[in-house]
């Protein structure tokens, strides 16, 4: 079982075009659909949970669809933190959340502190986030910890601290729903070495079960991480033994 999953939600204006809806009916089923995974999750003993919520490159969609997804985002951090509490979830928020006016920033200064002390799954939503800027804020803050000091010290162990989710594990296992095969800017550096699962089914039609068969997918991958085949050395070692 993986420690940590990330998933890009994609989908849910195709969902709602291809039902005659309005996007926005799209995105809230597709935040409906975020209760019913991180739960099953949880159920599944993942310990991290990290959601593209809403990229950089978001800000680039039309102004109403902007806002319906800020209003969402609202709405789920003034409804959904009893949930979270009840269920002993702690949630993160990562990217340049500056972006986001004053009441949006300090509802989710709010959530955090509020479900700061739970101990089961770790939810991290990832809010006006893009790989390139991370490494990008990542030295700048490393430069800032370190005036004066040359670029030349700076090496992958020296950055990391600096870098978002620094004090969780890299993901294993990367879903991206809606039939795209690409990573679209997200979590480029912590993704080294995790395994990429993409499927066609659209964000609101990513149930538990869809889920497991991507836990299934990764339960065979032999991760490798630039070294020997652990299956290869394991067979190895019977041979010699």
């Amino acid at each position: 079982m993986p420690q940590h999953v990330a998933i890009i939600m994609d989908g849910n204006r195709r969902w709602a075009g291809a039902r005659g809806l309005p996007k926005a009916v799209g995105h809230g089923a597709g935040s409906r659909r975020v209760r019913a995974i991180v739960q099953a999750c949880a159920e599944r003993g993942i310990s991290h949970l990290t959601l593209f919520a809403f990229s950089t490159e978001n800000w680039r969609r039309p102004m109403d669809e902007v806002g319906s997804l800020i209003g969402l985002l609202t709405l789920y951090l003034q409804k959904e933190i009893g949930n979270l509490n009840a269920k002993g979830v702690r949630l993160c928020v990562i990217g340049e959340l500056s972006a986001f006016d004053q009441r949006v920033q300090a509802l989710i200064r709010d959530a955090q502190e509020s479900t700061s002390h739970n101990r089961g799954i770790t939810l991290t939503l990832a809010l006006n986030y893009g790989g390139r800027w991370d490494i990008l804020q990542a030295v700048k803050a490393w430069q800032q910890a370190h005036p004066g000091e040359s670029a030349d010290t700076l090496n992958e162990a020296a950055l990391a601290p600096y870098l978002q989710l620094a004090d969780a594990p890299p993901p294993d296992l990367m879903i991206r729903t809606g039939g795209e095969s690409r990573m679209s800017n997200f979590m480029l550096w912590q993704m080294a070495y995790t395994e990429l699962y993409f499927t066609d089914l659209l964000w609101p039609e990513f149930t538990p079960e869809a889920l497991d068969h991507a836990l299934a997918w990764f339960a065979q991958r032999d991760r490798r991480f630039g070294g020997e085949s652990t299956i290869a050395s394991s067979a190895i070692e019977t041979q010699a033994s």
